[in-house]
């Protein structure tokens, strides 16, 4: 509805978790140096956590994106998956044939599969995202997904992504073995307030404005009390700004912006 107002080709605010989009703050640059680091130097198994909202998946994504030739991946987003239905979909992703319901079947089938890849020099990378979410037997089943390896590698590289319940669920004596294995791990905290002001300009730079949409100060520091620097909060509290601006005729949003978008999310109005 704004974007010829504000001369955009995009909508800048969207929540889907398009990585061209992605913000690299401090953070979550370093959340993705570790895990390329981790995937790409067969490190077995990764976990990265962070609240609800904190851009996780738009990160795994940017990371798929970003991984050499040499890497073939799977990515998992159901997570609500039976032992056997999730050695299904890994073989579904990595193109691989599926016939039947026999489990060690599956895994007799992926570890040639990866046997012939490393024969080949290629990585593969496993992505799981709301892994918090894994019931104990799975979690059970991927740990024995990592004793597919060689003398010399690791066969596959796990990323388990979820929210901070899965620190909590993988503290549970029943899951140490899998707990013991992960050697690369971090958590993506909130953005600052600065962090907000450089987030916002940047994917309105992606979204093609020629920078003549501009947020007040006060308007951040009002997004920032809000969202308390989450990224899809803060995506929903712009594109509603971005709307009451539109209506308004405003290019420069101000906190009275923010704050009527704000009451527009809550239902106050």
């Amino acid at each position: 509805m704004y974007l010829k107002f504000y001369k955009l080709k995009e909508y800048p605010f969207s929540i889907t978790p398009d990585p061209r989009f992605l913000y690299f703050s401090p953070q979550h640059r370093e959340a993705y140096h570790h895990l390329m680091y981790g995937i790409q130097n067969r490190k077995g198994f990764i976990e990265l956590t962070g609240e609800v909202g904190s851009g996780k998946t738009t990160l795994c994504r940017a990371v798929l994106a970003n991984l050499g030739e040499d890497i073939e991946t799977a990515l998992i987003l159901n997570p609500s998956l039976t032992e056997t239905q999730l050695l299904r979909a890994i073989l579904n992703d990595l193109g691989l044939e599926v016939k039947g319901r026999d489990r060690l079947a599956y895994i007799e089938k992926l570890n040639e599969f990866l046997l012939r890849k490393n024969a080949d020099g290629i990585n593969v990378a496993l992505l799981i995202d709301e892994a918090q979410n894994l019931s104990p037997q799975v979690m059970e089943q991927i740990r024995l997904l990592s004793n597919l390896e060689t003398d010399q590698h690791k066969l596959i590289q796990i990323v388990m992504c979820g929210q901070p319940e899965l620190k909590e669920r993988l503290a549970r004596p029943d899951l140490r073995q899998l707990r013991q294995r992960i050697t690369v791990r971090y958590h993506i905290p909130p953005l600052t307030e600065k962090d907000i002001m450089m987030y916002v300009a940047h994917r309105l730079w992606v979204a093609g404005s020629d920078g003549s949409i501009s947020f007040h100060p006060r308007a951040i520091r009002e997004i920032y009390k809000y969202s308390k620097g989450t990224p899809r909060l803060i995506n929903a509290v712009c594109d509603n700004a971005l709307l009451a601006g539109y209506v308004a005729r405003l290019k420069a949003i101000d906190a009275d912006c923010i704050k009527r978008a704000i009451k527009q999310l809550e239902g106050s109005r």
